[in-house]
This record gives structure tokens, C-alpha cells and sequence, in this order.
């Protein structure tokens, strides 16, 4: 099943490899929950003046059956690793919503 992306780069050039790398880590989201209805990736370069230099802001809008789920991760120079950081953080959210969706977390009493 192919994933319905939307993908915007603000503040940073079109890039078809960019564009390649996103499509590559979402398409290995569905290994994880094979019901992702819509998956939004906006790639960003605030105009900020930091003394670090330029951070990229990455956030990833996931709406799967059941709920959504959101990342937002703004740390890194590198556009690749920032990227990196944040669909690893959607992979571990999306374990953890399918785990609690199947019972295999307990839940507290209330």
C-alpha cells in the first residue's frame, strides 16, 4: 500500500534528493502499522539568528486509524540528520500506538 505523502520544504531549495529521502523513510513506516492513512512532512529553515548556525525544523503529521500522531524535531545542521532523528522518533511513536492498540501494554487502573 502506498502512503498518500505531502511533502513542503520552506526556507530550503527544491531538492529531488530530499525528496527521495523522505519518501524512502516513509515508505518504511508502514512495516510498523499497516494502517497509516496520511503521512505530512514539512521541512523547514526558520530565519533565526542563532550563534550555532542554521537548524533545520522537520515535522512529520501522521494520521493513522485510530488517532494521530505528531514529531517535531529541530536539531540538527545537517538537513539527512534531521530527517533521520525525526522518522526514528515516528517509528518508536508508531510501535508504542500499535502496542497500546493490541493490549500488549497494561494499563493503569483508574
Amino acid at each position: 500500500m502506498e502512503i498518500p505523502l505531502q511533502i513542503t520544504l520552506r526556507g530550503v531549495g527544491h531538492s529531488a534528493a530530499v525528496e527521495a529521502a523522505i519518501r524512502e523513510r516513509a515508505a518504511k513506516l508502514e512495516q510498523f502499522h499497516g494502517h497509516i492513512i496520511s503521512c505530512r512532512v514539512v521541512v523547514e529553515l526558520p530565519a533565526r539568528h542563532k550563534h550555532k548556525g542554521k537548524e533545520f525544523v522537520v515535522r512529520i503529521d501522521l494520521r493513522v486509524a485510530g488517532g494521530e500522531i505528531a514529531i517535531h524535531r529541530d536539531h540538527s545542521e545537517d538537513v539527512y540528520v534531521a530527517l533521520r532523528e525525526a522518522f526514528d522518533a515516528a517509528q518508536r511513536q508508531l510501535e508504542d500506538f500499535t502496542q497500546r492498540r493490541r493490549g500488549d501494554v497494561k494499563q493503569r487502573a483508574p
